[in-house]
């Protein structure tokens, strides 16, 4: 993606991740270096919160004054208090990432609604809701190293070739990964390959990476970016989960 300079809407964002993983908290940020380097936003770690589960029990709610909703309270400490803190910024945005085992994927959808419903306690009755959204990365953030494997091969001393597939699909790819001998470290390793990964180059292929296009794309749209055939935004494949998060944008005036 290239800055435009002539756009009458120019605005600079402030996207603040709420991370699950502690190798996200330390350096998701440089996933989104192709967005950064349009000089419109930026992306800076709020806070790592945990993975949640779907919501199975009513226990420990805390009921949302002026509304008729109830989160647990956890929820309205980690995800609901510094979403609303951030988006005390003008220009501000909200994600909860989350990395999406292979094991979890049958409760994507209620996994989906327990960070939503977090998020919406608040900000739905602020006016906010549409400033904050909740991503998936399938399966785990590794899954991505495997369809630039010129990142894994800089890195490992591989030789590796691109995936031929959709990564979103494989089982396991950090196990994948370490079973290359090349003892790889999910931390540093990933610290390394996530700052060479080209994103792009990921999501060129129009049917697969849907999760991750759909975070791409929800961040674009927010920052005001046109459409591009850079990661296919404009018609690759999206979520069918995380989705319809970009109707709320369609209609959000840029300042």
């Amino acid at each position: 993606m290239h800055p435009e300079a002539d756009l009458p809407d120019w605005r600079f964002c402030r996207f603040g991740l709420l991370v699950t993983g502690r190798g996200e908290a330390e350096f998701i940020p440089d996933l989104f270096r192709c967005l950064a380097a349009t000089g419109r936003c930026s992306f800076t770690i709020l806070r790592r919160i945990g993975q949640r589960s779907p919501m199975t029990s009513p226990k420990r709610e805390l009921r949302v004054v002026g509304t008729r909703k109830q989160i647990p309270d956890r929820d309205a400490d980690e995800i609901d208090l510094p979403a609303r803190g951030h988006l005390i910024q003008k220009d501000s945005f909200v994600v909860v990432l989350d990395g999406l085992e292979h094991n979890r994927r049958p409760q994507a959808r209620e996994i989906f609604e327990r960070y939503r419903g977090a998020l919406d306690a608040m900000l739905e009755s602020r006016g906010l809701g549409h400033r904050a959204s909740v991503h998936f990365l399938v399966n785990m953030l590794e899954a991505y190293y495997l369809a630039n494997a010129a990142a894994v091969n800089s890195v490992l001393g591989t030789s590796l070739s691109d995936f031929d597939g959709d990564v979103e699909d494989i089982r396991h790819p950090k196990n994948d990964l370490k079973k290359l001998g090349r003892g790889f470290d999910e931390y540093c390793h990933g610290a390394q390959i996530v700052a060479r990964l080209d994103v792009p180059h990921v999501l060129s292929r129009v049917g697969t990476c849907a999760s991750l296009r759909t975070l791409f794309a929800w961040c674009a749209r927010a920052a005001g970016v046109l459409p591009t055939t850079d990661c296919q935004l404009d018609h690759g494949a999206q979520s069918i989960v995380t989705g319809p998060q970009m109707g709320s944008l369609r209609t959000e005036p840029h300042r």
